[in-house]
């Protein structure tokens, strides 16, 4: 796509004498067929990659994403058409999509991305991504995008929705057994504890990627709440503050629910999510899981329970906490189409095509302008989102980079490691990254 778009004039010319040598011997299908491939050369373009294939506007029966109606957006106001190009686990083999990500952004092969908050930070960091800031669709998002893909004062990324994780839990075993719903940690735990002596078993049913969340929002509670997040980031990179003084409250948490058997360790560890725990959840045997926002609209998951649930926050010191993690589209610096890529996602930021996006989906919106008409089971998780209440589990301006790390420490915690061992871990990532 690079060599014709470079070698436009070169195409033009050679389609040229190919239609006039058509006119003199070819047929009038043959003429429309060189015309069609000559339009396409013409085109503006917009090369994305990501881990989606766009589909056949022709095609029977196929249903259209919200993203690819925000794409149709822009291509129609902007007379654009979007390429994509596409990771497959069989392409790339043992490559994950991040690995592929990186390489491909830092040989500029594409003009944007949709990046893993892990891919963000590093491409921010080595100034491989455009500054956004400047779009007309980001004066309207809210301060959590801003505060997690900002990277060295530039706007990095920006995602067509918030993903929220909240605890999923099923009200009516609550209400049978006379159990409020926790706000706390010292809350959470004597809840798991009344389950217990009413028979249940697992009264926390755990996978080996989300049980982090509660680390994040036992940890990052005051920093995102009414702390100084600046300050306390900026200690943290300069190793002024230890990231395990943070994590460690989380990490004693964990452990203990493990050591009294709230949580089964060894089932959480080799676990998918949602496949693990998911059928003892739906079955009404365990009254706790944790999931992402869109499980509660999936019929796969947990959007068609047989009982009244509610989404709530993880507990801490500030109450019921959602945990938000980021990714985003991303604009490679030196895109070759780089003015027509940053018109294109101003257009799919925009509220109104935020708002297509946001009501198909029944996601939280970036933009402050846009509201989901959620379902009533996430009403307490999008109203403490709504009070700017919340930790990220995902921030760029961040150093040691958190949602992968954690989770991968977790898994330590639940294979036997102790919480001090765990901890060592976290000073040794901080340590080699101060002295990078």
């Amino acid at each position: 796509m690079r060599r014709a778009t470079r070698n436009i004039g070169a195409v033009l010319l050679a389609g040229a004498m190919v239609l006039s040598a058509a006119a003199c011997g070819s047929s009038k299908s043959e003429i429309n067929e060189n015309l069609a491939v000559n339009e396409e050369e013409n085109q503006k373009m917009v090369n994305l990659f990501g881990p989606m294939e766009k589909s056949d506007p022709d095609g029977d029966n196929v249903a259209r994403t919200a993203h690819e109606q925000t794409v149709r957006m822009a291509e129609k106001e902007l007379g654009v058409y979007m390429e994509y190009r596409t990771y497959t686990a069989e392409d790339y083999k043992d490559k994950t999509y991040d690995d592929v990500t990186l390489d491909r952004a830092r040989n500029n092969m594409d003009d944007l991305y949709l990046l893993n908050p892990d891919t963000i930070q590093i491409l921010g960091r080595e100034g491989r991504l455009a500054d956004l800031s400047g779009l007309d669709s980001a004066k309207n998002l809210r301060e959590v995008i801003k505060t997690a893909n900002t990277v060295d004062g530039k706007l990095v990324a920006i995602p067509q929705e918030v993903v929220a994780y909240g605890l999923f839990v099923n009200k009516d075993m609550f209400d049978k057994y006379k159990i409020k719903l926790p706000n706390t940690p010292e809350e959470f735990l004597d809840c798991c504890e009344a389950f217990k002596k009413r028979g249940i078993k697992t009264p926390v049913g755990a996978n080996r990627w989300w049980l982090e969340c509660f680390v994040l929002a036992q940890g990052y509670a005051d920093m995102y709440n009414g702390g100084d997040t600046d300050a306390e980031i900026a200690a943290l990179n300069s190793g002024a503050a230890k990231l395990s003084d943070y994590m460690r409250p989380g990490f004693e948490f964990l452990k203990e629910l493990i050591d009294k058997d709230y949580v089964d360790a060894k089932k959480a560890y080799v676990s998918e999510a949602i496949e693990g725990e998911g059928e003892d959840f739906l079955n009404q045997k365990t009254p706790i899981v944790m999931a992402y926002w869109g499980a509660a609209n999936t019929d796969t998951s947990y959007g068609d329970a047989d009982f009244n649930m509610q989404v709530i926050g993880f507990p801490s010191s500030h109450g019921q906490m959602p945990v938000i993690s980021l990714s985003g589209y991303g604009v490679s610096a030196e895109a070759e189409n780089f003015d027509n890529t940053m018109k294109t996602l101003d257009i799919m930021l925009s509220d109104e095509a935020l708002q297509v996006y946001t009501d198909v989906n029944q996601v939280i919106s970036p933009s402050k302008n846009v509201e989901v008409d959620c379902k009533d089971a996430l009403k307490p998780l999008n109203d403490r989102i709504n009070e700017n209440v919340y930790v990220l589990g995902s921030n760029a301006s961040m150093n040691v980079e958190q949602w992968g790390n954690i989770c991968l420490i977790v898994r330590e915690l639940l294979n036997g490691a102790s919480v001090d061992e765990c901890m060592a871990q976290f000073d040794k990532l901080q340590e080699e990254f101060i002295s990078k």
